[in-house]
């Protein structure tokens, strides 16, 4: 049986959830990976079931289903440094307040387990933030001390939450992403070490980001596959010219000029066959949510391409020995 194929709805936050859930039907789509606050109210969602069934009843009218809610701006406003961007991600009346904006994402995040669970789902995708970010080049001297303290912050500041998830008996799946306190493999993995594999936390695994950084999506896939709660399909070009850099010379997203940007399904340069391999091979059946962004094409054409293609590439396993029809009993 195929995996469902879901929209992860951030990029369609202009959009309101009726006109959504039709939008999506209409590309194709099985169901949705809910964005928090753009298209749920987490704490609304936590304290009131007929709001929840409001949203199921909604999506129930297009034949949608969701496997997943999205904390990833919440989630952000966690651990990280305050700058002026995350003024656009907390409540307006927060701006320019770091610690009020924090207090704000963490309260909100410790709603979001029981809102998943009024929902009926059980995985939540988002990012953690960093408050280390800033000194992943180490000029001025990055000390060893100075990453150990990050993570130690990290894991204060997520512990309580997480304590929250396990009461409602759902997952966090980080994206693996710049900015956050893990964003490649080896960050990956000492982040699981930090919070000692404990099972609330895995990934949400998105191979667009660790393909421009050079780092094989497969790879990573079958060493953290007991840790993969969720998928995102998403794929990226690296277009390296001889001009262009890898950190895209703050060059806006979709610019050509760039040396990598993220593309439509199956425009870019991520291998997705040998991802739905390794997926086959460990059992895994949960959502490929497509996590639409592509600044050279118009979103309608690419969304249902991209949800085309995601039909056609995910192949299902043998149950068979190709060469079994030969053997001798």
């Amino acid at each position: 049986m195929a995996r469902p194929v879901t929209l992860m709805t951030a990029q369609w936050g202009d959009m309101d959830f009726e006109t959504l859930c039709k939008t999506a039907k209409e590309m194709g789509y099985d169901g949705l990976e809910i964005m928090c606050c753009s298209h749920i109210d987490p704490e609304r969602a936590a304290k009131d079931m007929e709001y929840c069934n409001s949203l199921k009843a909604t999506m129930d009218r297009y034949g949608l289903k969701t496997w997943a809610l999205a904390a990833h701006i919440v989630g952000q406003c966690v651990g990280d440094r305050w700058d002026p961007r995350l003024d656009n991600f907390a409540p307006a009346e927060l701006a320019g307040k770091p610690e009020e904006i924090r207090n704000w994402a963490v309260k909100t995040m410790k709603y979001v387990p029981q809102a998943a669970k009024n929902m009926g789902v059980d995985v939540v995708t988002g990012f953690m933030g960093s408050p280390i970010w800033a000194y992943w080049y180490s000029f001025p001297q990055t000390t060893e001390e100075m990453v150990d303290q990050g993570f130690r912050e990290i894991v204060d500041l997520w512990t309580p939450i997480f304590d929250e998830f396990d009461k409602y008996g759902v997952r966090f799946a980080l994206e693996v992403h710049p900015t956050e306190i893990a964003f490649d493999y080896y960050t990956a993995d000492r982040l699981l070490e930090e919070f000692d594999y404990r099972e609330t936390l895995g990934f949400n695994f998105d191979p667009s980001h660790l393909l421009w950084q050079g780092v094989n999506p497969t790879i990573f896939l079958r060493d953290f596959i007991d840790s993969v709660y969720h998928v995102h399909m998403k794929d990226a070009a690296v277009t390296l010219d001889g001009r262009a850099g890898i950190l895209g010379s703050f060059i806006t997203f979709g610019d050509t000029r760039r040396g990598w940007n993220f593309r439509s399904l199956g425009h870019g340069d991520v291998d997705f066959e040998e991802i739905i391999r390794e997926l086959n091979q460990y059992g895994y059946k949960g959502p490929l949510s497509v996590e639409w962004e592509d600044s050279g094409m118009e979103r309608i054409f690419g969304a249902t391409e991209a949800c085309d293609f995601v039909r056609k590439v995910d192949f299902a396993a043998s149950d068979v020995a190709f060469d079994k029809a030969i053997a001798n009993d």
